[in-house]
């Protein structure tokens, strides 16, 4: 921007949007080089006298920093209102002044203390053919260990300023991260569409003569389209307080209907190994996959914070996603499970749940409530627009990168990509919710696997290479592809893993030859692999550059 003497010059620069402390410029200001701003600013940003849904990011810049003068009042009312601007570009230090951590909690507590995490339990026992006591062990054990990679990822947001796909730049280049980042995309959208079923199928459920599966999937994806469109300020928000409602409404459902849970059905023989594994492998590829977005809730919170000299901010960062990922989830999976180990040995529930699915179950267990019941059901419905909401907001910072990184690159508006998430989302829900228990075995399942490449990945290259430096990742060069590693090592690494993670997956159109004897451990051996080439494939990277 200009190099004249100015006010501007000397104030941090947040992404507009974004309210922290007293350091908002107000739109009225004016610069003593207003002149010379406002034609770099025209040359460099196209027409003003619309809002900026479409600009170009100049190679290297880490803040987009568009003059507010441009933009007409009534689009400048909603930026100064707290609706985000700001995209993929790094967030400066100075921009990072939050410290209101628990918000990692609440967005992920929230986000998950919703349906979509009991009808994924139901698939131990009703499926997996485990019982409760076994179900839950395993559900305990692998949420302990898979829920350690993404809250320890997490901490990069608030110590770069980078979104989570802006730092796995600097270990797989600016060019093939777009091979993770589609996975990922892909993931989190698979994710969005659970949730869009099972909130549409309760909804359904309440008058199925009047709503069908198809308009209650629509609903919730409309309401979820609003609060992510708004952006960060407004996604924690929401998060922060419909907590309370949703914890509400899955106590009164448990009260209702938690007469008929101790109605288990027994296995035939005990938990083999495989069932186990198979169980874990759905666990790992649920709680992992978080590492693709942990970091993208971060980027404003000031890494500098300290509660005590003993809990420094990375620390309050990895205990809160922690937590956060773990205490909504865990229950409701047992939950999920002791009501499908319950589902063959009682009536109602199976026509219910054959009917309208894990909507149709929740409605019989409300059933004494009467008119009331309907109302929970409701609210119970609505649990997963938080879930929806923070997906379609990652979602959209993903479709964003994958703009073509060209030195002056057309950047499409965070609302552009959102409004394409939705159009996308409802059909394929609606398509997917026609087999619903294959869509989610299968879709929970694979995904696992990149994920486990992923998260060793960038894990490695900030322990090993990078030694717990952040500074290494300078902001200067995200998307300056001659600057960032080629992604050679990374990708290369990841691959070479699938050597022996396809012989050892088990899903319901493929058992691999050590599979059918141990059960899938795909993830198991694309973490452990995907380490073990990482670490001389990238010391040689290193070494032929002479730099990261």
């Amino acid at each position: 921007m200009s190099t004249n003497n100015s006010t501007e010059d000397d104030e941090p620069k947040l992404p507009h949007g974004i309210v922290f402390q007293d350091i908002e410029r107000t739109a009225g200001e004016e610069d003593d080089g207003q002149d010379k701003d406002q034609s770099e600013t025209s040359t460099r940003f196209g027409s003003l006298c619309w809002p900026n849904f479409l600009s170009t990011i100049k190679e290297g810049d880490a803040d987009d920093n568009r003059s507010k003068k441009g933009n007409p009042k009534w689009y400048q009312k909603l930026i100064d209102a707290g609706i985000e601007e700001n995209g993929i570009q790094p967030v400066p230090l100075e921009g990072r002044t939050s410290t209101q951590y628990n918000q990692l909690f609440t967005v992920f507590f929230t986000g998950l203390l919703c349906l979509l995490p009991i009808p994924t339990g139901m698939l131990a026992t009703l499926e997996f053919g485990l019982s409760l006591r076994d179900a839950s062990l395993v559900i305990v054990f692998f949420a302990l260990l898979t829920c350690l990679p993404p809250a320890f990822m997490g901490i990069g947001g608030m110590e770069t300023g980078m979104r989570q796909f802006v730092q796995a730049r600097y270990s797989f280049g600016l060019y093939l991260v777009i091979i993770p980042l589609l996975l990922n995309a892909a993931t989190i959208t698979g994710f969005t569409l659970m949730s869009a079923i099972a909130g549409g199928q309760t909804l359904a459920a309440i008058n199925p003569s009047h709503v069908s599966i198809n308009v209650g999937i629509v609903i919730t994806c409309l309401v979820a389209f609003g609060i992510s469109l708004l952006g960060f300020n407004f996604v924690h928000l929401w998060e922060r307080w419909t907590w309370i409602p949703n914890l509400i409404a899955l106590v009164i459902t448990v009260g209702c209907g938690g007469r008929y849970l101790h109605l288990q059905s027994q296995p035939a023989a005990p938990a083999t190994p495989a069932q186990i594994l198979n169980l874990g492998s759905l666990m790992a590829g649920y709680f992992i996959t978080f590492g693709g977005m942990v970091g993208d809730y971060s980027i404003y919170h000031n890494p500098r914070g300290v509660l005590s000299k003993s809990f420094s901010a990375r620390a309050r960062i990895f205990t809160y996603l922690y937590l956060g990922l773990f205490l909504p989830s865990v229950p409701l999976f047992i939950l999920g499970a002791a009501i499908g180990g319950a589902v063959p040995q009682v009536p109602a529930w199976q026509a219910a749940y054959a009917s309208t699915g894990i909507g149709g179950v929740m409605m019989e267990m409300l059933a004494p409530a009467g008119g009331f019941g309907k109302f929970v059901l409701v609210v119970l419905a609505l649990s997963v627009i938080g879930n929806i909401a923070i997906s379609m907001y990652t979602i959209s910072l993903n479709l964003e990168m994958l703009m073509p990184p060209l030195p002056f690159k057309l950047r499409v508006h965070r609302f552009v990509f959102i409004l394409v998430t939705m159009a996308v989302m409802i059909p394929m829900a609606i398509r997917a919710a026609m087999k619903w228990e294959t869509s989610l075995i299968n879709f929970l399942s694979i995904i696992g696997y990149w994920s486990a490449c992923f998260d060793v990945v960038l894990i490695l290259e900030l322990v090993v290479f990078r030694r717990m430096d952040y500074a290494t990742f300078d902001q200067a060069i995200w998307n300056v592809g001659r600057e960032l590693p080629p992604g050679l090592a990374a990708l290369g690494a990841s691959m070479l893993s699938w050597a022996l993670v396809v012989p050892g997956m088990a899903q319901s159109w493929y058992v691999g030859p050590i599979a059918k004897s141990t059960g899938d451990i795909g993830v198991e051996v694309a973490f452990v692999l995907t380490g073990l080439f990482y670490l001389p494939l990238r010391w040689l990277e290193i070494k032929i550059r002479g730099r990261f």
